[in-house]
């Protein structure tokens, strides 16, 4: 299992500004640059000996050592694209992704200001 702790260690330090930059497109003469707001994350697990405790014991008159667990996922949201026409770049967002993203910080935001309002009021 620490093998795989390696590997996957190794895989997100290699990944870096490839998971939010996409590869340039060409297209009649604009070159696109998609960009993305990425994230993700992965778990280990591990298992060995008679018992699940971490002291000696053993959890139950049957107890056998056993080990394995892993897990992992990841998420990316187009936020936009660099387009570069005529010798100009310039950064296009995605207004759908940026409005899903903007809804729940509005949200959260209105309700802050509404308990600060309030808490003012007393």
């Amino acid at each position: 299992m620490a093998n795989l702790t390696k590997q996957l260690a190794d895989t997100v330090t290699e990944v870096g500004v490839n998971a939010a930059f996409g590869a340039p497109i060409e297209v009649d003469g604009t070159t696109i640059i998609p960009v993305a707001c990425t994230s993700y994350g992965f778990g280990a697990g591990e298992g060995e000996g008679s018992g699940a405790l971490g002291d000696g014991e053993s959890s139950g008159p049957d107890a056998q050592g056993v080990g394995s667990g892993g897990g992992g996922g990841g998420m990316a949201i187009p936020v936009g694209a660099y387009v570069s026409r005529d010798g100009a770049t310039r950064f296009e967002p995605n207004l759908i992704a940026l409005i899903a993203v903007g809804v729940p910080f509005v949200w959260v935001a209105g309700r802050a200001l509404a308990r600060i309002i309030r808490a003012l009021k007393k």
